[in-house]
């Protein structure tokens, strides 16, 4: 708003500055003169010349009476787009909200945004995923949506306003309120909403985590234990903690492990890890391979088979990333 009030000032400032020191050049009006003559012009009151025009002055004034009205005119559009947006903004926004909502399909929610809903909110809009912030508090709204994100004012404890942000065709939830109970409270809502669905909650408290496991939950991440954890690993290990970093955070690297899952329909069924050449062609390393029925096989031997409906878990670089996912995914061929 402030921008934009700016560039009308600056728009009408410079009509008046051009209009005026062209009729004191051209016709050698006085400064005040010069002015007043530019001002009704830009205003078209109709007032008469104030001195006599000659044949260079009236042509220079057709171009101001153009130049200038239509200053006028985009300038008071302006002012009433503004003044319609400070009544009516939050109504709009609120609109807009709810149908980028609506059109979301296979979407996450992040319920809370403190510090461990920023933080996976910054990696979903990382990896290009679509979700929803979904926080009680305005303030954080307000914050979520002034970096770009969509985000709802809303108690994500209630069955409306989980089937408000999609619960029912969403992916995956995060549960990331202040306390366990909230928390719990949310993933029992969730699971009930949409059994399938995938939910993440934070644990604080020691005993909270079997809980939640045993209410639904299919991960739940205790932020306290994992800091200790990671410190500690720092210390002992810390070209192993800097290994993980690379892999798995922004740092500037364009390495990432990802999980991919094999279409029944992909070339590369039934073959082994070896006949993929996965390492050769792509530059991808298959770390493990979690299989249908549960069971995770790590660092797997070349002879291993690749079936339809396993998860590899790759390393490599991006590019290289999305090549395989179109062959494992049975839309890509090999070149």
């Amino acid at each position: 708003m402030k921008r934009r009030l700016l560039y009308i000032a600056l728009a009408i400032a410079t009509t008046l500055l051009i209009g005026t020191a062209g009729f004191i050049i051209i016709e050698g009006y006085p400064p005040f003169d010069a002015f007043y003559m530019t001002l009704i012009t830009m205003t078209t009151v109709g007032y008469a010349e104030i001195h006599p025009l000659s044949q260079a002055g009236r042509i220079f004034n057709s171009f101001l009476i153009i130049f200038g009205v239509t200053t006028i005119f985009i300038a008071v559009g302006a002012m009433t787009q503004t003044i319609i947006e400070m009544e009516f903004g939050d109504a709009t926004g609120k609109r807009r909200n709810k149908r980028m909502i609506e059109k979301l399909k296979d979407h996450f929610i992040i319920c809370g945004y403190g510090r461990v809903g920023q933080g996976a909110a910054a990696e979903l809009k990382h990896a290009r995923a679509p979700f929803v912030v979904v926080d009680v508090d305005p303030e954080r709204v307000e914050q979520a949506m002034h970096a770009g994100l969509t985000a709802v004012a809303a108690d994500s404890t209630r069955d409306e306003t989980l089937r408000a942000v999609g619960i029912e065709r969403a992916r995956g939830l995060v549960a990331a309120l202040a306390t366990d109970a909230d928390n719990l409270f949310v993933l029992l809502t969730a699971k009930g909403l949409n059994p399938r669905i995938y939910v993440a909650a934070r644990a604080a408290e020691e005993g909270a985590e079997e809980k939640m496991r045993r209410a639904g939950a299919d991960a739940v991440f205790a932020p306290y234990a994992i800091t200790g954890h990671r410190l500690a690993q720092s210390l002992l290990r810390p070209h192993v903690v800097q290994f993980l970093d690379f892999t798995t955070k922004d740092i500037g690297i364009d390495v990432v492990i990802e999980q991919m899952r094999v279409s029944e329909t992909s070339a590369m069924v039934a073959k082994s890890i070896r006949e993929t050449q996965f390492g050769r062609d792509l530059g991808v390393i298959v770390l493990a391979i979690r299989k249908g029925d549960g069971q995770m096989q790590f660092n797997p031997p070349a002879d291993t088979a690749v079936r339809g409906g396993d998860y590899l878990i790759v390393m490599g670089k991006q590019e290289n990333l999305h090549v395989l996912e179109n062959l494992l995914a049975g839309s890509g061929e090999r070149k």
